[in-house]
């Protein structure tokens, strides 16, 4: 079983293609890890022996190839998935049992993945550490008493601890790349509109984007060729054009890699050993042959600043549905509706999600609408701009991933302005809509000192130009070789 639980997904296929393994087998060792799972990454999982078939294709559609055979597939329960509970992490969902399912899992399903779990996940994908969960947080695997990142920290979690092959998850802000960084796995955040938001219960819509959480890059490949293209239940969907190549590249030669020093080096909390990991990953882009030249960045450092009024903004649109008329939560108020809703709200929602819809509903008031929303929207393009300009130089830009290891449970729940920072690197690329991945650059000790933790390291390329990030991505992997795996 534990062999099983060790092969990436691709090697797994390759095993059953060649008759070597059943997809049964494959299937059966990952439930039964789950079953036994220790890290509070699932809120519900298949139970040993009733894996959920795959849904039959829709007709029209040209998918259900078969070409993910029986895969098990870990899907953060943000997405909705028919009959199965939905809750986003919230109490004011729990028990919603939605009567569909998302289009990028039906995707997964078409291509013949089966439903293994829905993770465990920050409430309404609200927070940067899965601490924020209205039913627990979720443990690290490297170490059980510091977070796995968030908001798809459940996701990375079972990659990491061998609970799944693969998963998927939702960035908004990050949510996918910084907790694959604190977890020392691949996290792809696409060019938003790369996947269908469909079925996705929504934070920002303007944001919000599916992606892969995998072991290697080329699980990641497979994942977003199953998911990418357009639906037309979804306006914001266009699919990725040109397609998703399976990478194969093994140096960077020809290739000019940015730095923006004015934003990587001098933020502040950046770790020594993050620092350290980042100038060796630089180091090992130069051996690989690639071009490493400075560009500006100039606006990318109020990303925060401007992320945490547009996502807040969105999100007390967004979350107005969930009132206990329609769906999930109801607590009766004995004065009328307005009460209802007040107390359903009240005892539904976590305090994180209260503080970024108040925030969201205050800029976007009366008179305050102008000098905080609009103004944030204008930031946002400046800041596609700078990447824009900067693309005319080089074909990729690099970053550390997050400015910190893992950090220990309730490290950061008090001082909420330390927890929105860990998105610092992460943000900029979400508001400007281009693609992005995380890979493990290698591994650090955290400050105090303790057993040395992942660090990330963060590549982006222009819109709807998945193929060349994950080529690049793919040739650093094999250069860093990193082998690390929670003990």
């Amino acid at each position: 079983m534990n062999e099983l639980l060790e092969l990436s997904a691709a090697a797994a296929l390759r095993r059953i293609e060649a008759g070597e393994l059943s997809a049964d087998e494959y299937f059966e060792a990952h439930a039964a890890a789950a079953a036994g799972e220790e890290l509070n990454a699932y809120l519900w999982r298949a139970e040993p022996g009733e894996a959920r078939p795959a849904p039959d294709p829709e007709p029209g559609s040209g998918r259900g190839a078969g070409d993910l055979r029986g895969m098990p597939i870990a899907v953060k329960d943000l997405f909705c998935t028919e009959g199965i509970e939905t809750t986003a992490g919230s109490r004011i969902l729990e028990g919603y049992r939605p009567p569909y399912t998302a289009t990028a899992v039906r995707r997964l399903g078409e291509a013949g993945a089966r439903l293994l779990g829905k993770t465990n996940m920050d409430e309404f994908a609200m927070g940067s550490s899965t601490e924020n969960s209205a039913y627990g947080p979720v443990l690290n695997p490297w170490d059980r008493a510091r977070v796995p990142g968030g908001s798809s920290g459940g996701s990375a979690a079972a990659v990491a601890g061998r609970l799944a092959p693969w998963a998927i998850g939702t960035d908004t802000g990050g949510s996918i790349r910084q907790p694959a960084s604190l977890c020392g796995i691949v996290g792809l955040k696409p060019t938003y509109g790369a996947i269908s938001r469909y079925g996705m219960v929504a934070f920002a819509s303007s944001l919000d984007q599916c992606g892969p959480l995998t072991r290697d890059v080329t699980d990641a490949a497979l994942l977003l060729r199953a998911m990418q293209g357009r639906d037309r239940r979804d306006s914001t969907s266009v699919g990725i054009e040109a397609g998703v190549e399976l990478p194969s590249r093994e140096d960077l030669a020809g290739l000019r890699v940015g730095v923006a020093r004015d934003f990587s080096h001098h933020a502040e909390g950046v770790e020594p050993g993050v620092a350290e990991t980042f100038e060796r990953a630089l180091a090992t882009i130069e051996e690989l042959g690639g071009e490493v030249e400075e560009v500006e960045l100039p606006h990318a450092s109020h990303g925060i600043s401007a992320y945490y009024v547009i996502a807040p903004a969105e999100a007390s649109s967004n979350l107005a549905r969930y009132d206990g008329v329609r769906y999930g939560l109801r607590v009766d108020g004995e004065r009328g509706l307005v009460e209802m809703y007040e107390r359903t709200r009240a005892r539904g929602f976590g305090a994180e999600v209260k503080r970024r819809v108040m925030l969201g509903t205050y800029a976007l008031s009366s008179g305050y609408y102008e000098a905080y929303y609009g103004r944030a929207l204008r930031v946002r393009t400046r800041i596609a701009e700078d990447f824009a300009r900067a693309f005319e130089r080089c074909d990729l830009i690099v970053t550390p991933t997050s400015p910190s290891v893992a950090f220990e449970l309730g490290a950061r729940t008090a001082d909420p302005l330390a927890m929105y920072l860990s998105d610092y690197f992460t943000v900029p690329m979400s508001l400007a809509g281009i693609p992005a991945i995380s890979i493990p650059a290698g591994l650090a000790t955290p400050p105090g000192g303790g057993p040395e933790l992942p660090v990330g390291l963060q590549l982006t390329t222009p819109a709807f130009t998945e193929s060349k990030l994950l080529d690049a991505a793919h040739a650093l992997e094999r250069a860093f070789a990193f082998e690390g795996a929670p003990r």
